[in-house]
């Protein structure tokens, strides 16, 4: 009884280890702890979620930006990123992860962000014009925050 019950258990963790294994469809984003996720840029805490964004790649830890300015940097000093990473970026009314090649990304002349970069993004349009912090905002193309690539997922 005792064998056929080991049996059962380890037969479902090895299931559950291959459904884990076989996801369909780019990363998900991943849970921030603004009290110990450094940047993966510039190595200060990423202790503001509205400004934040993050790369995700099958098989590795995310990667945590302060400012979409870092995450900017990083991709311009790493252009050859895992299969499958996607980047994300936080709504900044409302703290969302959001696909980076699908957000409205902004830089908003005079905003104090973590590194100064002056950049914030939103889910759309919509999320941006009820954005009292985006008034003024000048829009950037995703070129300019993701690099040449018009997608935040690499392959």
């Amino acid at each position: 009884m005792r064998t056929r019950a080991s049996a059962r258990l380890a037969a479902l963790v090895v299931a559950a280890a291959c459904a884990a294994g076989c996801q369909r469809g780019p990363p998900a984003p991943a849970r921030l702890d603004p009290r110990n996720d450094a940047c993966a840029h510039c190595r200060m805490m990423v202790s503001d979620p509205p400004f934040a964004a993050q790369l995700v790649a099958p098989g590795e830890e995310p990667r945590f930006f302060d400012d979409l300015g870092c995450l900017r940097d990083y991709l311009r000093e790493h252009p050859r990123l895992p299969r499958g990473a996607v980047a994300y970026v936080a709504d900044h009314r409302t703290s969302a992860w959001v696909r980076a090649d699908a957000a409205t990304v902004s830089r908003v002349p005079g905003l104090r962000t973590p590194m100064g970069s002056e950049l914030i993004a939103h889910a759309d349009a919509a999320s941006r014009d009820a954005d009292p912090a985006a008034r003024g905002a000048v829009p950037v193309p995703a070129a300019e925050l993701l690099g040449a690539a018009p997608s935040a997922e690499r392959r």
